[in-house]
């Protein structure tokens, strides 16, 4: 590393200080203690060692950079502004967290270019951060050579006492030192403040022995505020750390140079305001108006564009003469960076006819999963601790994803859910075409859900796989039988809910999770078996709602049907057929992609000439008002399910032909 005069250094450090209290004051809204506590370890890191292009921000060899302490974020946007990325300019400075801008009040993958993660709830970027480098190491096992490394970056978080305070972080974290992530380097920023003040009210635990616990080199900087050389050397060392990830805990002043704010929660989340940033300007000896950098800041951070250049250029070199060394591989390799799912990656899907012995849709899956496994070489994923419930092995595979093997895409999660969903949409953001996927219990997705929903905020094509998925569960009772999950994750935006109703449309789920690379998809799968439907297709879920079976003429009423209890309405449906009855039965298997059928489609289907419908879902009814209308009914939840086995369930709470028949005639009659 070439040394920098400390004059300015200094100066570096302060533009990105005074960059967030100018920004925030002007917004009237927003953070400014961290990224004013945080701006010499940021420099540190940006200026010394982050390996990137700004002028290429998806270069894949880049170092990845999640700013975990997301409510910090004019950190990451002055330095993607000091260092030459198109996305921040200084007008995007002053626009900080207005409509429309480039710089939200957490960083959002979707908006800014160069940011990696979406942060915003804590403990999630470390999280994701676990997901980047079990990607990277993945990635490396599988295509490097011993004379060609094309795979070789690292992962570098910044994380305050927020991150380490929330539980998926511990999962995760904890997890991350069982794997030996060593090219994962968190830098742990302890300023000991948090809202509610001091963090000794609530968190006096000793974070490093945690860490050390966790299998985690520690290291510890006790001025984090000025002593830039120890940082450097913190970083460099935990960059010698091969078998470890590494914690730097850097004890910095939140809010450091304002004179009365500093150290104080009062900085943590409001502005300074105009008279306590004068007199930060005077603490921090910074003669410069708002917004205003001096050139020779500008001249010095982008350096990096020359660096960024020369490093992607050298990695270039290096991909051709990979090419041509081993061409199989980096075909791959090319193929899945750009994104491109192989040809006939779903040619072994199973199709089944109503002949085919029946069987649980969490078997299907896992037929699925075998059918994929060959074909779809990016496919990674595993179970928390649920593998021969969930069905998520892939069939034919051997051993798993660990420290020793991570050329393996079978991952173990452990106990822990909602890592594994931050875990897997890191594995996302990583943007190198790998699909991750992940399994429980359908109830759990409780668990997962701040980040199944930052799957579906950011876009990632995360496939969670969730079995068990109503009253059928039977015995474990109401604390493992979901009755209002599914519609609750309906009500998630950009999130697919497939609820297959037999093996053609399981199949079919699978098709679209994997082609939808842009929103998450949640496969609702069940315990107990179901008949193979005659007239069912994998093509039609791409419909979500389909005509399964039909009348003669015009109906008289529309049975809607999902999972197990779609063979209840053909059942019924037979049975009212030979009463005399005009009966159409419709299969939805996913709401979402119902609703973006053309209006005549769904017109089509579901005729608003025959108002007469009865929705079987062995969930909460909520949300199926849009297609009941006023003079529909259903047979759905009301309630909590019970301990007893699954059959007696689904009978003392109605899922059965008789009462689907019963509730069918009292529509009609009435």
């Amino acid at each position: 590393m070439v040394a920098v005069p400390a004059s300015l250094e200094k100066l570096c450090i302060n533009s990105i200080r005074m960059l967030a209290v100018d920004a925030v004051n002007k917004s009237n809204s927003g953070h400014p203690g961290l990224p004013m506590g945080c701006a010499p370890m940021g420099y540190s890191l940006w200026d010394k060692f982050l390996k990137h292009n700004p002028k290429n921000p998806e270069w894949f060899n880049r170092d990845r950079f999640v700013l975990s302490a997301g409510h910090g974020c004019m950190l990451l946007y002055a330095l993607l502004h000091l260092t030459g990325y198109d996305s921040v300019t200084i007008e995007d400075i002053k626009q900080f967290r207005q409509w429309g801008s480039r710089t939200p009040g957490h960083p959002e993958t979707f908006e800014t270019a160069g940011v990696e993660v979406t942060t915003g709830p804590l403990g999630a970027g470390i999280s994701n951060a676990v997901g980047l480098a079990i990607a990277e190491s993945h990635l490396a096992a599988k295509f490097n050579k011993p004379d060609s490394t094309i795979v070789d970056h690292f992962t570098y978080v910044i994380m305050g006492d927020g991150c380490n305070q929330e539980g998926v972080s511990k999962e995760a974290c904890s997890l991350a030192g069982h794997l030996k992530l060593g090219k994962l380097i968190a830098l742990y920023d302890d300023n000991q403040i948090t809202i509610d003040g001091r963090t000794e009210v609530s968190f006096t635990e000793d974070v490093l022995k945690r860490y050390e616990a966790y299998g985690w080199h520690v290291q510890h900087v006790a001025d984090g505020n000025n002593d830039i050389n120890s940082i450097s050397k913190a970083i460099e060392t935990a960059k010698s750390i091969t078998n470890k990830p590494s914690i730097i805990k850097i004890s910095t002043t939140i809010g450091f140079g304002s004179p009365n704010k500093s150290d104080t929660a009062g900085v943590h989340g409001a502005p300074l305001g105009e008279e306590e940033a004068t007199l930060t300007r005077k603490q921090l000896e910074w003669e410069h108006a708002p917004f205003e950098i001096p050139q020779e800041v500008y001249n010095h951070y982008q350096k990096a564009i020359e660096r960024g250049s020369q490093l992607e250029n050298e990695w270039n070199k290096k991909l051709a003469n990979y090419r041509l060394k081993y061409p199989d591989e980096a075909a791959e390799f090319e193929r899945m960076l750009r994104n491109e799912l192989p040809q006939s990656w779903d040619k072994s899907l199973p199709s089944y006819s109503s002949e085919d012995k029946g069987l649980a849709t969490r078997k299907h899956s896992q037929i699925c999963l075998g059918a994929l496994g060959p074909n779809l070489p990016e496919l990674i994923g595993g179970s928390a601790d649920l593998t021969h419930s969930n069905y998520t092995d892939i069939q034919g595979e051997t051993g798993s994803f660990q420290a020793e093997t991570r050329s393996k895409r079978y991952l173990h999660f452990g106990v822990r859910e909602h890592a594994m969903a931050a875990i897997l949409n890191g594995i996302a953001y990583h943007k190198s075409g790998l699909i991750p996927y992940g399994g429980t219990f359908l109830v759990f997705a409780d668990y997962m859900r701040g980040s199944m929903r930052l799957s579906a905020l950011s876009g990632l094509g995360v496939i969670y796989v969730l079995t068990h998925d109503s009253i059928g569960v039977g015995e474990d009772g109401p604390t493992h039988q979901p009755v209002e999950t599914i519609p609750s994750l309906r009500a998630i935006p950009n999130m697919l809910v497939f609820r297959p109703g037999d093996g053609n449309e399981t199949s079919g789920a699978y098709k679209l999770a994997v082609q939808n690379r842009n929103r998450p998809s949640a496969l609702c799968l069940s315990r107990q078996g179901m008949a193979n439907q005659a007239n069912s297709s994998i093509d039609k879920v791409a419909l979500g709602g389909y005509v399964l079976e039909d009348c003669q003429g015009q109906a008289e009423l529309i049975l809607i049907g999902t999972g197990s209890e779609l063979d209840l309405c053909v059942q019924a449906a037979k049975k009212l057929t030979a009463s005399g009855k005009k009966v159409r039965v419709v299969s939805m298997p996913c709401v979402e992609l119902f609703e973006e059928q053309s209006e005549s489609y769904k017109q089509e289907v579901l005729p608003p000439s025959i108002r007469k419908r009865l929705v079987v879902e062995a969930a909460s009814g909520f949300g199926w008002h849009k297609y009941i209308g006023l003079d529909g009914d259903s047979v759905t939840m009301t309630s909590f399910g019970a301990s007893a086995p699954g059959g007696v369930c689904m009978e003392k709470f109605g899922f059965t032909v008789e009462n689907v028949l019963s509730k069918a005639n009292s529509l009609l009659e009435s």
